[in-house]
């Protein structure tokens, strides 16, 4: 893969230059073909929401981090589009929460799992990296992905499923795991069966985590459960549609359709 060469005056260079960290993942082994597909119907939701982090992504990684933060054993999966986008935030993320981390993959491959362990490692050397050997299977779920580290996704009480991955959010809802998802199609099953889903770039929300994993920290068991208790997950898809719905309605109202005059 050359070298990305968009100057930083393009008015699109940060959606190109994720868009070359998708395709230098492909070609590295990372990505599956598949998960090119994904990303662009990612940017066609964010499109959607402006390329913005909306106060109802805010609301749900607040509620998100509240969990996180009374979890026993959390865990943050990885798949090749995460390792391919926000490798390091993805570790300081774990970190700071002080989850594992595990690749858990739909395509999966040996040769794919070495891959996304190297992108994680070049991070960080000494990071421990779970699911390189898995030995639990998630009842009815026959795919790849239901193959899981006995540390990790099967002994976790709150995961942190990141983009489209409905089969096993749905799988992981009914072991009674507490899952969060991050998701920019809310209309995807990985979001609407989510305990919580953020609509959200994952660009944008696991940096805006962090900040809040230091913001609530110090808050008590009881002001974390009053977060979770305040938060309605049905509530915060539908205000995202209300604000799609909203902002298409006044871009048609300004015009937005007609062509500069030249």
């Amino acid at each position: 893969m050359g070298e990305f060469k968009v100057p930083k005056s393009h008015p699109r260079y940060w959606s190109l230059y994720y868009r070359h960290k998708i395709e230098e993942a492909l070609e590295a082994g990372i990505l599956a073909k598949a998960g090119t597909m994904a990303h662009g119907r990612g940017e066609a939701f964010d499109y959607l929401i402006g390329e913005r982090t909306i106060e109802p992504a805010e609301r749900a990684m607040r509620a998100a981090v509240a969990k996180l933060l009374l979890a026993k054993h959390p865990v943050v999966s990885v798949n090749g589009n995460v390792a391919a986008l926000v490798p390091k935030e993805t570790i300081e993320l774990a970190k700071v929460l002080d989850a594992r981390l595990e690749i858990n993959l739909f395509y999966r491959t040996e040769e794919r799992v070495r891959a996304i362990e190297e992108a994680l490692r070049k991070h960080d050397p000494d990071i421990e990296i779970l699911g390189i050997n898995p030995t639990k299977r998630i009842p009815n779920l026959e795919s790849e992905r239901g193959k899981v580290d006995e540390e990790g996704i099967w002994k976790a009480d709150v995961i942190v499923v990141p983009l489209e991955d409905g089969d096993r959010t749905e799988a992981l809802v009914a072991m009674g795991k507490f899952v969060i998802t991050v998701d920019l199609n809310l209309l995807s099953r990985s979001a609407r069966m989510a305990d919580i889903t953020i609509v959200d770039n994952i660009i944008r929300a696991y940096p805006r985590m962090i900040e809040i994993v230091e913001e609530l920290r110090e808050k008590s068991k009881e002001e974390l459960e009053a977060i979770l208790k305040g938060y309605d997950n049905e509530k915060t898809l539908s205000d995202v549609l209300i604000y799609i719905r909203d902002r298409l309605g006044d871009l048609a109202k300004e015009g937005i359709w007609r062509r500069r005059e030249l």
